[in-house]
């Protein structure tokens, strides 16, 4: 298959509603959208990358300059044969984390392309001693008051699902409130992780443990930097009480795994495809974490679209040893999509294979378009 042209897009994802966590709040998120086009122009692929700032250093418009930059490397497959190739270009880049999410978006489109041609799922191109057939994502309670993370809890009810993620702040009294209010509407059979995104030090991550404990907290997600003052006494602390500590920004990269892996104050390394830089340097971290005592969870990037989404579907299919899966949250979330298919789990957050060749979704090429921030390029090939 020649590739003829790349088409990338700049779009802002509108939210339902605003979706707060600790270190923003928003009612859209900004995404890239690469997409290719084949010789005969109607067979396509798309992939899809979302910079974080603060942990990649990227930014939409970085990550479509790199993009760009990318075509420009004798390895990039424009006559798309074998997924090697896929592979010989991503493995061309050094381990670092400063193109994660234009590497995740080229790469993925890659792949949704050559399934296409090739007629088979994404997940083919890997080997799947970890496949299963279905999957049960968890959920998240934004960051917001009582009344708010009430009313979430009541949708999360509605849905049946026993997983649980609370976005934590810098407010003891707004954190104590959030996980009164889960523990009321929804019971302590759940299982409750909490997720300060790294805002906290010593003393306030201190001053939250006897709630931890009060409301059977089982998991607490990147509660302060692993480098900060403080850290390691309080990894001990929640060790002594049996709960597990996840690491999750302080993973991008492979080298940042074996780290934390060598440090011991983790017991769970959260894997996002995205700030990971998309398959392959995923599954090596899952496979590395594997080798280890530790364990993993699949997560995701908050405002994927459902090309990010579907995805990630893919990687948590292909890992059915993951302590939990985030994602799909695309009809709950979004208040336009860049799909025609609706990416969503189900109930009991419920999901299993997307239908058709490649990623298994089809783009709403209108809303690629309509959602644009800025004019779309195009590269022919040169």
């Amino acid at each position: 298959m020649q590739i003829k042209s790349v088409n990338i897009y700049q779009l802002a994802m509108p939210f339902k509603g605003e979706f707060a966590i600790s270190i923003r709040k928003g009612v859209q998120s900004r995404i890239v959208v690469v997409g290719l086009v084949g010789e005969d122009h109607s067979l396509r692929g798309y992939g899809e990358g979302i910079p974080i700032k603060s942990v990649t250093g990227e930014t939409p418009e970085s990550v479509a300059n790199d993009i760009l930059q990318f075509l420009d490397k004798p390895s990039f497959p424009w006559e798309l044969e074998d997924v090697s190739q896929i592979w010989d270009f991503v493995d061309g880049f050094s381990g670092e984390k400063d193109h994660n999410a234009a590497i995740c978006a080229m790469e993925t489109a890659l792949l949704d392309m050559l399934g296409k041609v090739q007629r088979q799922p994404l997940v083919q191109f890997f080997q799947h001693p970890y496949l299963t057939d279905t999957i049960h994502y968890g959920v998240p309670v934004p960051l917001g008051n009582a009344r708010q993370v009430t009313m979430f809890c009541r949708r999360i009810k509605a849905l049946d699902i026993k997983r649980i993620r609370v976005k934590m702040g810098k407010s003891y009294d707004q954190n104590h409130h959030a996980l009164d209010a889960v523990a009321s509407e929804l019971g302590m059979d759940c299982e409750i992780r909490i997720d300060p995104n790294g805002v906290w030090e010593r003393d306030l991550a201190f001053k939250h443990l006897p709630i931890i404990e009060k409301y059977g907290v089982d998991i607490v997600e990147e509660p302060m930097k692993r480098e900060d003052p403080g850290f390691r006494e309080f990894a001990e602390a929640l060790r002594a009480k049996d709960i597990a500590l996840m690491a999750c920004e302080s993973a991008p990269t492979l080298k940042d795994v074996k780290k934390i892996i060598a440090e011991k104050s983790y017991q769970i390394i959260n894997v996002k495809l995205c700030r990971s830089g998309g398959f392959r340097r995923a599954l090596r971290m899952i496979d590395t974490i594997r080798k280890s005592p530790l364990s993993f969870q699949i997560g995701c990037t908050l405002g994927e679209s459902g090309i990010l989404s579907a995805a990630g579907r893919a990687l948590c299919l292909l890992s059915k040893d993951a302590v939990n899966c985030d994602g799909s949250y695309d009809r709950f979330l979004l208040g336009k999509n860049t799909t025609l298919e609706d990416v969503s789990f189900g109930q009991k957050g419920k999901a299993d294979y997307l239908k058709g060749f490649g990623l298994g979704v089809r783009m709403n090429r209108r809303n690629l378009q309509d959602l644009a921030v800025s004019p779309n390029l195009t590269v022919d090939r040169h």
